[in-house]
């Protein structure tokens, strides 16, 4: 099988390494496909792969008494199992599954922890994404306890539109309630208000952005940090 080369990758946290560590990587990492609703981590469950985004998007999930709420999401910036392997244990209290259809590369997490321990530029790299991955779940938390639904969908929208191609997220009501942890009609009340300012535009089972900075008004603030902290910490931007 022939190894993915690095200027041809989606994944932005591939493309951030060195060559050097891309190329240890590199005869480790395979392509596959990734179909809605796949899980790629179980509940405390051992940690025996990890996935590189290339399309498509990741849900990281918790269960309670009140159902499933998403707690964080990975895309094409970024590496699902990340934290409980390259944090030294194999094992979390969550799900990971596929929440919108794409495309990744697969690595066994005792190779990926072994081309760490041998390169300290890739140890650094990976646990800078670590650290993104901790404020986007500390910024959703204090999004969900204090800004209303409609801000809280905006600020996710924008989140899932860039880990997309084009302007068009295909999304149920009933995934929304749940990744939002509110009811199914305050979801709806919520997309009825951003369709009705000329924000978005509802089709069967999809959404179409129509007004980007929109929904970043929207969001009141609440999007952005984590973001920012992706781009000086991976990227250097």
């Amino acid at each position: 099988m022939s190894q993915p080369d690095q200027a041809a990758v989606s994944n932005r946290l591939l493309r951030a390494m060195s060559a050097e560590d891309y190329a240890g990587l590199a005869p480790h990492l395979v392509p596959i496909e990734l179909p809605l609703g796949e899980k790629l981590i179980d509940i405390n469950a051992p940690v025996s792969h990890l996935h590189f985004m290339e399309a498509g998007i990741s849900s990281i999930t918790t269960d309670g008494a009140n159902g499933k709420v998403e707690v964080g999401m990975v895309g094409r910036e970024g590496l699902v199992g990340a934290s409980p392997v390259l944090l030294g244990t194999d094992r979390v209290p969550h799900d990971h599954f596929v929440q919108m259809a794409g495309e990744g590369l697969r690595i066994e997490a005792g190779a990926l922890v072994a081309a760490m321990d041998a390169s300290t530029t890739l140890r650094r790299l990976l646990l800078r994404y670590v650290q993104t991955e901790i404020v986007q779940v500390r910024q959703t938390a204090y999004i969900n306890a204090i800004y209303s639904i409609e801000a809280r969908l905006a600020r996710w929208l924008l989140m899932c539109l860039d880990r997309v191609d084009g302007n068009e997220l295909a999304l149920k009501h009933e995934f929304l309630s749940m990744m939002l942890g509110v009811q199914r009609s305050g979801v709806t009340l919520a997309l009825q208000a951003l369709e009705g300012s000329g924000r978005i535009r509802g089709r069967r089972m999809r959404i179409v952005v129509l007004d980007r900075e929109g929904l970043e008004e929207v969001s009141n603030g609440g999007y952005g940090a984590p973001e920012a902290e992706y781009a000086r910490l991976i990227e250097g931007t």
